[in-house]
C-alpha cells in the first residue's frame, strides 16, 4: 500500500516576519544613507564654503541708486537754444541706512565751517525742531509726565503716535521766542544744510548746495571729503530756459523733486524722489524722452547698513535732445508785434476789460506750430503798475466767441446740407423775428443782394442766420417766428466739428480746452452759432480750422515736436536725428474740391476784394493772402468778477499765405477789446498784427534764403542767439485765467 504525502500549507507569521525583517533592513539602509549624505553636505558647508557664507551673512543688501544724468535740450527748428542745461558746482550729502540724527548733526556743523549756506528757506518749524535737537533735556522739561499722563487718562480712545504728536506739538508751543533768538547766524547756517539732508533718502545722493558754490567752497570741501562721511563734490546741472515761452514748461527743482500727486508714476519707473522732471507742458508731455536713462549704481551694505562695496552697473545716457516746430525768430517778431498792438489797444478808452491776446501761426500742411504767441498785463500788487507776462499757454486752454471769423465754415456746411449751392444768391436786409431785429453791419437798413462770395467779403450775418434756418428746416417770413427742428444744433456743431471747432484739436501738450458749448434758450439766439457768437473756441483750434480750409479741407493735428535727436556729440552740431514726427490727418471735411475753392476766393476777397473788411490793411501787401475778420459782441465773463455780464466786443482774425500755396495759417484773437461800440468797426488791431505779421515772416523767409538756414540739413549747427537765462527755480508770476 503506497503512502501518500500530505502537502503542509505554509505558516503566514513567518511569512510576515521575514517580510517585516527585510523591509527595516531597506530602512535603516536608507537612512544611513541620507545621513551620510547630510554629514558631508555639513561637511562641505562648513569647510569649503563656510567663510564665503559668512561674507555673504554680513553683505547683507544690495541697494540700487539711480545717479541723475544731463536732461535733453530743447532747439527751435533752425538749431537755436531754447532751454539748455549750465554745469555748476555741487555739494552732496548721502545718508547711509545706519546714519543717526547725532551723526549728520555733526557733519552738518563741520560743513558750515567751509561753505556759505543760504539760510531764506529755513522756516519756524525748522527753528523749533532745532532747538529741540540742540537742548533735548530743556525741551523735555516744558511738559512734565503728570500732565501727559493725564491726557492720556482723558483721551483714552487714542493711539500712541497720536498722543506723541500731541506732546512733539505742547513742546513747540512752549518754546519762546527768546529761546529761538539765542539762535545765531552760523547756528542758522547749520540748520539750513541739515535740513536739506534730512530731505534725503537713504543711499541716494541728496544736493546740500547746488547754486553759488564758489571754487574756494568747492576746494576746501574737497580736500575735507575723508573726514566728511557721505559729502561729496560733484558737477550738478541747472535747467535754463532761453525764451520766455510759457508753453516750453518748466522742470522741477532738486528741493522739489517728483510732485506728490504723480510719485507712484514716477518710482514705478525708477524715479528718484529728489529727481528733476517736467512739471508743465512740453517738459512734462516729453518726460520720458528728456530725462534719460540714468547710471545705476549698486550699493552693497553689511548687517549695519554700512556700504562695503560700490559698483556701477550702467554707465547712463544722458536725455535725447528736442528740436520743436518754433522758428524762434518769427516767434519774438510775433510777440513783440502782439505786444504792441496789444498796449495801443489798452491806451484806447472803453479798454478796462482787455487784458491779454493771442496768436497761433502754423504751416497748414504740416501742423507744425511755427509761432505760438499769448500775452496777458498784470498788475503789480505792490506798486499797481502793469507789467506783460508770457500767457502762450492761454492759445489752447481759453476759449472765447470767435464773431464772423467762423463764417467760411458756416458756408461749407451750408453746401454740405444742401442749402445753398457755390453762386447762390439771398437777400441781405434787415430780419424782423417777432419783436427782435436782425441785421449784417454793413447792411443795418437796406436791401442789397448777395452772393457766397460777396457774404464771405462783406461779412453778412443775415446770409448765415439764413444758411442756419435752412439747415432747421425753415425759411425766412418777415415778422413771423420760427421753430427750427430737433437736432440742428447738434447738426451745426458736427459740422463744425469737421474744422476743430469745439472738438480738441490733438496738440501734443497737457491741458488742452475745448471751449464751452450751452444749449440756447431760443432759436433766434442758435441763429448766433452761425455768425460765431454763441460757442467759444480756442486760438489753437481756430488756427486748425483756417488751415483746414488752405490746405485743401484736411485737418491736420498741430504739434510742437519736430525731431528727436540723440545729444551733441561735439557741443558744435545737433546729434543723429532718431525720429521724425510726421503730419498727423485726423479728418478730411466732406466737402467737394470746388466747394473749398469757392470759399478760398470768398476769404481771398476778404483781404483784396474791393470791399473786403481787411481790404485797407492788406491791399500793399506785395504777396497774396487770404483770411476772415471777426468782431464778436459778447458779455464779458473774465477775472474782473465785479464786471460780469458787462457788455464787450472780442476783434479776431484769421488768414493764411500764400493764397496760391499756402504755408501759413495763423489766428489772431483780442478777447474784451473795448466796452465802447461805437467805435467797434473800426479797430483793426487783429488786422494790423495779421499784415505786420505776414510781412515779418515773408521777410525772414528770404533772409533764411540769402543765409542758407534750413531746417532740412542733417548735420545742423547749434544757435545760441540769445544771453537771456530764466532759471528753472525762479518763480513764476500767477496768470489770472
Amino acid at each position: 500500500m503506497r503512502k501518500i504525502t500530505q502537502n503542509r500549507k505554509p505558516n503566514p507569521k513567518a511569512q510576515q516576519r521575514a517580510s517585516l525583517t527585510f523591509r527595516m533592513n531597506v530602512l535603516f539602509f536608507s537612512i544611513f544613507v541620507l545621513f551620510s549624505i547630510l554629514i558631508f553636505r555639513l561637511g562641505y558647508l562648513q569647510i569649503v564654503k563656510g567663510e564665503d557664507y559668512v561674507l555673504e551673512l554680513e553683505r547683507k543688501e544690495e541697494v540700487r541708486v539711480n545717479t541723475s544724468v544731463p536732461r535733453g535740450r530743447i532747439f527751435d527748428r533752425y538749431g537755436r537754444i531754447l532751454v539748455d542745461n549750465q554745469p555748476e558746482n555741487a555739494i552732496t550729502y548721502t545718508k547711509m541706512q545706519s546714519t543717526k540724527s547725532s551723526e549728520m548733526l555733526e557733519i552738518a556743523e563741520q560743513l558750515a565751517q567751509l561753505i556759505d549756506q543760504p539760510t531764506e528757506k529755513v522756516t519756524q518749524r525748522d527753528k523749533l525742531d532745532f532747538w529741540i535737537l540742540r537742548n533735548p533735556d530743556d525741551a523735555k522739561a516744558k511738559v512734565t509726565e503728570q500732565e501727559m499722563t493725564e491726557f492720556r487718562n482723558q483721551n483714552e480712545e487714542l493711539e500712541t503716535k497720536e498722543i506723541n504728536q500731541e506732546y512733539d506739538k505742547r513742546i513747540r508751543e512752549r518754546i519762546t521766542d527768546t529761546e529761538l533768538a539765542q539762535l545765531s547766524d552760523f547756528d542758522l547756517e547749520v540748520l539750513a544744510i541739515y535740513r536739506e539732508m534730512m530731505t534725503g533718502y537713504s543711499l541716494s545722493p541728496q544736493i546740500i548746495k547746488g547754486e553759488n558754490v564758489s571754487d574756494e567752497e568747492f576746494a576746501r570741501v574737497s580736500e575735507q571729503l575723508s573726514e566728511l562721511p557721505g559729502v561729496n563734490t560733484t558737477t550738478d546741472w541747472k535747467r535754463v530756459r532761453l525764451t520766455p515761452l510759457a508753453v516750453l514748461g518748466r522742470t522741477t527743482t532738486p528741493n522739489k523733486g517728483v510732485p506728490k500727486s504723480q510719485l507712484d508714476h514716477y518710482l514705478a519707473r525708477d524715479y528718484s524722489r529728489n529727481d528733476r522732471v517736467g512739471e508743465s507742458y512740453f517738459e512734462a508731455q516729453y518726460e520720458e524722452i528728456l530725462q534719460g536713462e540714468k547710471s545705476v549704481v549698486k550699493n552693497i551694505t553689511n548687517k549695519k547698513g554700512q556700504v562695503v562695496e560700490t559698483m556701477t552697473t550702467f554707465e547712463g545716457e544722458p536725455g535725447k535732445d528736442l528740436v520743436t516746430t518754433i522758428d524762434n525768430e518769427l516767434q519774438k517778431k510775433a510777440e513783440e508785434i502782439v505786444e504792441r498792438q496789444l498796449l495801443e489797444l489798452k491806451s484806447r478808452g472803453g479798454s478796462d476789460l482787455l487784458d491779454r491776446a493771442f496768436m497761433v501761426a502754423m504751416n497748414p500742411k504740416t501742423g507744425e506750430l511755427l509761432s505760438v504767441v499769448g500775452k496777458k498785463i498784470e498788475k503789480d500788487k505792490e506798486t499797481g503798475k502793469p507789467y506783460i507776462v508770457d500767457y502762450s499757454y492761454g492759445t489752447f486752454t481759453t476759449a472765447y466767441e470767435a464773431g464772423s471769423a467762423v463764417k467760411a465754415a458756416t458756408v461749407l456746411m451750408g453746401y454740405n446740407e444742401d442749402v445753398i449751392k457755390p453762386g447762390s444768391v439771398m437777400l441781405d436786409a434787415p430780419m424782423h423775428i417777432g419783436n427782435i431785429t436782425l441785421n449784417s453791419l454793413f447792411n443795418k437798413t437796406g436791401s442789397v443782394m448777395v452772393d457766397d462770395l460777396t457774404a464771405l467779403e462783406r461779412s453778412s450775418n443775415v446770409y448765415m442766420f439764413k444758411i442756419a434756418m435752412g439747415i432747421g428746416g425753415r425759411t425766412y417770413t418777415p415778422g413771423a417766428r420760427f421753430s427750427l427742428d430737433k437736432g440742428t444744433l447738434q447738426t451745426m456743431r458736427n459740422q463744425y466739428a469737421q474744422f476743430g471747432l469745439g472738438v480738441p484739436t490733438g496738440i501734443d501738450l497737457p491741458g488742452e480746452a475745448i471751449g464751452y458749448q450751452a444749449d440756447p434758450d431760443t432759436d433766434v439766439k442758435l441763429l448766433n452759432l452761425a455768425i460765431g457768437q454763441f460757442d467759444t473756441y480756442t486760438t489753437m483750434q481756430l488756427a486748425q480750422y483756417i488751415s483746414t480750409i488752405a490746405n485743401g479741407g484736411y485737418r491736420i493735428q498741430p504739434r510742437l515736436l519736430k525731431e528727436i535727436r540723440k545729444p551733441s556729440p561735439d557741443g558744435e552740431n545737433l546729434g543723429q536725428v532718431v525720429d521724425e514726427v510726421t503730419p498727423t490727418i485726423l479728418n478730411r471735411i466732406e466737402n467737394s474740391e470746388e466747394e473749398i475753392q469757392q470759399v478760398q476766393e470768398g476769404l481771398r476777397r476778404v483781404y483784396f476784394g474791393s470791399k473786403g473788411s481787411a481790404r485797407r490793411q492788406f491791399e500793399t501787401a506785395d504777396y497774396t493772402a487770404a483770411g476772415k475778420t471777426g468782431t464778436a459782441q459778447v458779455v464779458y465773463y473774465g477775472p474782473q468778477k465785479e464786471k460780469y455780464g458787462t457788455d464787450t466786443i472780442n476783434i479776431v482774425n484769421v488768414g493764411y499765405a500764400p493764397f496760391e500755396d499756402p504755408e501759413i495759417a495763423y489766428a489772431i484773437i483780442y478777447p474784451w477789446a473795448t466796452t465802447n461800440f461805437s467805435d467797434s468797426n473800426y479797430l483793426p488791431h487783429a488786422n494790423l498784427t495779421a499784415r505786420e505779421f505776414l510781412d515779418a515772416y515773408f521777410e525772414l523767409k528770404n533772409k533764411y534764403v540769402e543765409e542758407g538756414i534750413s531746417t532740412s540739413k542733417v548735420e545742423k549747427p547749434i544757435i545760441k542767439d540769445s544771453d537771456e537765462k530764466l532759471s528753472e527755480d525762479e518763480e513764476v508770476e500767477k496768470v489770472t485765467e
